[in-house]
């Protein structure tokens, strides 16, 4: 009966896309244009599972066919099963119609197709458990409040939830926020737009896996056993959602139901559980997903999913503002006696006095003391705060040190929060996350206006210049020791960072302080000690060690790097890079883009398409991912001539790194206004246009020794 049931949806499905690609020549033509906008893989689980590019209509009907091969009928559960993997692809198919001639099918809430950019800023939360699962809630559930109270659950935990179907509009008659920001993603009311999630999981396995397009077996494996996604399917499950669901299970994702009628278990895969409230349990168990539970005494909830929150002003009860007034945060090392574990202190009015939407200064200091604590570990666990204080529902955090601005939203503050919650978070996650180092620590939040001022200008300000001074003389030949960074392994088996102090974690994540101190709190962890001491060629920054390194921790798929080089064994990337860099052979010169920036460059490529030439641990000469603050580095591309290669970046781009990047060409090269010389799409997004402004513009990269 359930094979049966699969056979008859998975038939319904493919029946409607052939009828839909035919009505769709009919009106448009064969070579009509089709796929999804800003990705590199056209139809993107077609390609995964085939290895072919679908580009045009008549491609899209060439391509029933070979889904129509999968549909077999021995009545087998395998074949159940591949029924389930063509109808996610006739479910794109039918999505990917949506979308001709740049349409725009989806408006708020609902999001419809996820760009590229979205996967791979997706990769560094996944791979360090701030995002510990994917779940995919499908229908409309026995009631509204049931199904936002399973949403609510999930979120609480940091998974990412998307949604399909009815559960969209019962979420939105509730009032629920969504929204990407928040990890909750409304995906589309039709089901085929499940089709979405599951094209995230497999663009997952080429971006961060390496997995050649067209090899099923790895594909199926890579999303089974790294992608912790898993479908709650509310009821009534008719044959249509029964054969998506087999596509899900066929993917290694789980199908939990509270479906009692015409289903039969399938252990591990296919779920029953009559009760609503129990689907996050019983999920979490069968995806095997452990979530690190974190206790802290405040009154709203406290959870990754919160991190993107955003408090407008009329949202806001109070807000501390460090380009305002005195704000400042601070970590200090002090001796043990001079610390009292858990005592925080208010110093100062509290939120409760303050006018509805007022500015106010506010200082909060962090005092730890631990055998192992070191100086330079204090802005290592400054920089989390910023993490730390967004996890807080209802509490928006950004900038650092005397610069950030904080907002308290109305919720919250009804909820009861108050600026001593902002210690009870800031105690809990400096001992949960650096507890080998930190063995004491208190709290000291200043809300009167004359101490802010005193401990910004006498306390913080001065100890951020020395700290400042410190970074400045670290540099790669000023330390014995790198390291390397694994994190990302869990999504890109291959791939090992080497963190140096003048290039971070091509995540843009991790620095070499960052990584020392990893290294401190868990020796046998993700970042490992590696040493310097047989150099080959120092301009490249080639090292036999570091050879050693790579091969040793990509289990021998790596076997050279170099640190400073594009063209020879370049560092790889796993997918989650915040830029790449590209070769641009016209100008003599690279191009960079940057995630954010979905427009096209010089080179004919956009940034998901240059990203598609690397990352999942391989080396390709030419192209190199890579951080934001490695672009004003002195050794950014420095066996190639440094950073005069640098010919066109997005202009937003080029706006941040710009006071760092001018700097450092007047101290290499004694050239001014660096930026002024280096090309942006509002000047040129093709070779010829940009080499004449470069040339204009006296760029140094046209009179260089060419790079191939």
């Amino acid at each position: 009966m359930l094979i049966n049931r699969i056979f008859s949806g998975s038939d319904a499905v493919y029946g409607l896309t052939a009828e839909a690609v035919e009505n769709a020549i009919s009106q448009h033509g064969e070579d009509k244009a089709v796929g999804f906008p800003h990705t590199a893989y056209c139809l993107p689980c077609y390609y995964s599972v085939t290895g072919v590019k679908v580009k045009t209509l008549g491609e899209l009907r060439e391509a029933l066919t070979v889904v129509k091969s999968l549909m077999t009928r021995e009545h087998e559960l395998e074949d159940a099963l591949m029924s389930g993997v063509a109808t996610a692809l006739c479910a794109e198919f039918i999505e990917a119609l949506k979308y001709l001639d740049g349409a725009v099918p989806y408006e708020e809430p609902c999001y419809g197709h996820l760009a590229d950019s979205v996967i791979r800023e997706l990769g560094v939360p996944l791979v360090t458990g701030d995002i510990p699962g994917v779940a995919v809630i499908l229908g409309s559930a026995p009631t509204a409040q049931e199904g936002v109270d399973l949403i609510k659950s999930y979120q609480a935990q940091g998974i990412l939830v998307t949604l399909v179907g009815g559960i969209i509009e019962q979420a939105t008659e509730l009032g629920l926020k969504m929204g990407y920001n928040l990890r909750i993603v409304p995906l589309g009311k039709d089901v085929t737009s499940v089709i979405h999630v599951v094209s995230v999981a497999l663009r997952a396995a080429l971006i961060f896996g390496n997995i050649t397009p067209g090899d099923a077996g790895s594909l199926l494996s890579y999303t089974a056993e790294r992608v912790p996604a898993f479908v709650n399917a509310f009821k009534p499950v008719d044959d249509v959602i029964l054969a998506a669901g087999a596509g899900a299970i066929k993917l290694g994702f789980p199908v939990i139901s509270n479906e009692n009628e015409n289903i039969v278990e399938v252990p591990g895969a296919l779920i029953a559980c009559p009760n609503v409230a129990d689907f996050n349990k019983v999920s979490l168990e069968a995806r095997n997903i452990k979530i690190k539970i974190t206790n802290i005494d405040i009154p709203v909830a406290f959870a990754s999913a919160f991190e993107g929150e955003i408090i407008r002003r009329g949202d806001m009860q109070v807000e501390f503002d460090g380009s305002r007034v005195d704000c400042a945060e601070l970590v200090q090392t002090k001796e043990m006696d001079e610390v009292e574990d858990h005592k925080i202190e208010v110093i100062g009015p509290d939120v409760d006095t303050f006018e509805l939407g007022s500015k106010h200064s506010l200082a909060y200091v962090v005092e730890v003391a631990g055998k192992k604590m070191q100086p330079d570990f204090e802005p290592v666990i400054e920089r989390k705060f910023h993490n730390y204080i967004n996890c807080i529902e209802g509490v928006y955090h950004t900038g650092q040190r005397d610069m950030f601005r904080i907002r308290i939203s109305k919720d919250a503050y009804e909820a009861g929060f108050r600026a001593k919650h902002i210690g009870e978070v800031l105690y809990a996650q400096v001992k949960n996350e650096f507890e080998a180092v930190v063995d004491k620590c208190q709290v000291k939040i200043y809300t009167d206006p004359a101490e802010c001022t005193r401990i910004r200008h006498e306390v913080a300000v001065p100890a951020f210049d020395r700290r400042d001074a410190r970074l400045e003389t670290l540099t790669d030949e000023s330390v014995d020791v790198y390291y390397s960074c694994i994190l990302c392994q869990a999504f890109s088996p291959s791939h090992v960072c080497i963190v140096t102090p003048e290039r971070l974690g091509l995540c843009g994540a991790v620095s070499w302080l960052d990584a020392k101190a990893t290294n401190e709190l868990d020796p046998a962890g993700p970042c490992q000690i590696v040493t310097k001491e047989k150099p080959i060629d120092e301009n490249l920054g080639a090292y036999e060690d570091v050879d050693e390194a790579v091969k040793k921790f990509s289990q021998g798929a790596l076997e050279h790097v170099t640190l400073y080089s594009i063209m020879q064994d370049p560092m790889t990337s796993c997918g989650c890079f915040e830029c790449i860099c590209g070769i641009e052979p016209f100008s003599n010169g690279v191009v960079i883009a940057n995630r954010e920036y979905a427009g096209m460059t010089p080179l004919g490529m956009t940034f998901p398409e240059m990203a598609s030439m690397t990352g999942g641990g391989v080396q390709t000469p030419g192209f190199m991912g890579h951080g934001k603050h490695f672009i004003g580095s002195k050794k950014f591309m420095k066996a190639e001539g440094g950073i005069e290669r640098i010919v066109w970046m997005p202009k937003e781009l080029k706006e941040t790194v710009a006071e760092r990047l001018n700097k450092t060409a007047r101290e290499l090269y004694g050239i001014e206004n660096f930026t002024d010389m280096i090309g942006d799409e509002t000047i040129a997004t093709d070779p010829e246009t940009l080499v004449a402004f470069l040339t204009e513009h006296q760029h140094p990269a046209l009179s260089m020794e060419p790079m191939m």
